[in-house]
This record gives C-alpha cells, structure tokens and sequence, in this order.
C-alpha cells in the first residue's frame, strides 16, 4: 500500500471511530457524587465555598457574605496518552492490530474522571479543603454568627477508626460533594499531516494521542462524611445521624440529607448486604433496604 494522505485520513478515522467506541463503552460512575463546572482558565478559584447561601430575615441593611475569605483554587493539569504506528503496518496493511489499543485509549479516557474523583475522595483523610481543614476532619471551624463574628465551632465529619474507609454523602444539591473541573475535553489527535513530519523522518513512525484539560476537588465538607469504622448498620446509623445535625454559620441548619453510601470493592458484599436484602436472616423486614444509592468504585 503506498501512503498517501488520503490513506492517512483514513486511518485516523478509522482511530477515532474506535477511540469513541471505548469512550461509549466505558460505565463511569463519577457523575453520581460530583458536579461538572466548565474551566475558564489556567485555575478556577471558589470563593464562595466558605459560604453556604442560607437565608435570613430581611432588617435593617443586607448582610453580605465575604466571598474572598476562603480562596479554594483547583489549578487544571494535562493528561494525555499517545501510540506509535510505524509506517511498515500501514503499507502491510496491518493497523487492525491497534483498533482495540484506540478502543481501549477512548474507555481509559472516559474512565479518567472516575479515577480522579474517587481517588480524591479516597485522600480525603489528608487532602485539605476550602477551609484549610482536611476534607474528612475532627475540626472544621464554623462561625456562630451569619457575619462571620464570634466564636468558632469545630465539628467533625468523619469517625476514626482502623477499617477500610466509605463514605456517606449528601447528593441532592445543586453543587455535589466532588468537583470535576473540565477546562478541555479529552479527544483525539494525530501528527500525520505531513509524510515528512519528524517523528516519520526520524524513526519511520505516525503519532497518535490524546490529551485534554482537568482537575477535581472538593466541595462543601459538610455534605459528606468519611468513616474508618466497620461498616455496620449502626455505625451507618450513627454517620447518618451526625451529618444531619451539621449546622452551618449563625447556628443555621443545613437540612443535609444522606443519599449515597460510596465503598471500594472490597467491602461490596457488605454493603450489599446491608441495603441491598429486602429481609433480614430472621424474615424481618430490613429497615436499611435501599435506604442509600450504592455506588462501588474501583478506584478507591
């Protein structure tokens, strides 16, 4: 087969055709706990994070809320993955070989913000949040006052403990407890525009890749709760019971609402059997059947 660019432009059709078969194939679960918000620029800051957007009764002056006090910066990274193709498969006629390698790039790409969301979610023991505080800490400072005056509180969002972590969240908000930041979608390219490019020049291969723009981070701490206790109904109970007494600034509730038990792969059998059994060993009814959404991630 001799090369010319139409042959090329084949080729990567061919690549991209592939590549989004994978990117349809892929089931990412990412979506269930977080919220996607278009990246601008270089960085995104969140200002208002420190703020949760209550409301009060309307006397005398507005009571503005100081966005600039807390400064949560998700700086967005590059991720790529590229192949060769040298230029002796193309001309034998042999690319079929990296159809599944193009399949399985576009999966991977897919499967990208899985892996970042829940591998953060899984470092949120160490990895701070909006309010210099670990994201799951014994002592996120609230202020007893709506201004931001007084005495700050200290609560907790999570239970110490030596088992494998999960995590309770609260998913029915405007905003999730995860932020996917996506300044440029992953797609794929390729440097085959010219039969005397470089990488062809120098080692007789075609370049492809692909690559786009993103980070993740967190959103409000009080929306999720991170435990290192056993994973029982009681210890769900009590993770439960402490996210819905979090109170924000002023002593204000915050009405949070458990909906979603998150848990690696290896306590899924236990989790399943918490909520998934409609009936107990003993015939009683299960008083936690499908009390929560159950999502199981790899990745954590």
């Amino acid at each position: 087969m001799i090369i010319t660019p139409q042959i090329l432009k084949n080729l990567m059709v061919g690549f991209s055709h592939a590549f989004k078969g994978g990117v349809a194939k892929a089931e990412t679960q990412y979506t269930k706990i977080t919220t996607t918000i278009p990246g601008t620029g270089k960085s995104t800051t969140y200002g208002w994070l420190g703020k949760w957007p209550k409301f009060r009764e309307w006397v005398g002056d507005r009571v503005f809320k100081n966005l600039a006090a807390h400064a949560y910066t998700i700086v967005n990274k590059k991720y790529e993955s590229s192949v060769e193709v040298e230029r002796d498969e193309i001309e034998d006629d042999e690319i079929g070989v990296y159809m599944p390698m193009m399949e399985e790039m576009g999966q991977a790409a897919s499967e990208l913000p899985d892996e970042l969301i829940f591998g953060l979610l899984g470092n949120g023991f160490t990895e701070l949040c909006y309010d210099g505080q670990n994201f799951f800490d014994t002592d996120h400072p609230v202020n007893a006052e709506v201004d931001g005056s007084g005495v700050n509180a200290l609560v907790s969002n999570m239970t110490a403990g030596l088992e494998t972590p999960w995590f309770l969240l609260d998913t029915t908000r405007a905003l999730k407890p995860m932020i996917y930041q996506l300044r440029r979608k992953i797609e794929l390219k390729s440097m085959t525009d010219a039969k005397d490019s470089e990488s062809s020049w120098l080692r007789d291969v075609f370049q492809f890749g692909a690559d786009g723009r993103m980070n993740v981070g967190f959103g409000f701490w009080q929306m999720a709760h991170g435990s290192k206790a056993a994973l029982t109904e009681a210890n769900l109970n009590a993770a439960h019971a402490a996210m819905r007494a979090v109170k924000g600034d002023g002593d204000k509730a915050l009405s949070i609402k458990p909906t979603t038990l998150v848990v690696p792969a290896s306590l899924e059998q236990q989790a399943e059997a918490i909520l998934n059994l409609s009936h107990l060993a003993n015939g009683a009814s299960n008083p936690m059947y499908k009390k929560y959404d159950l999502v199981v991630s790899d990745f954590l």
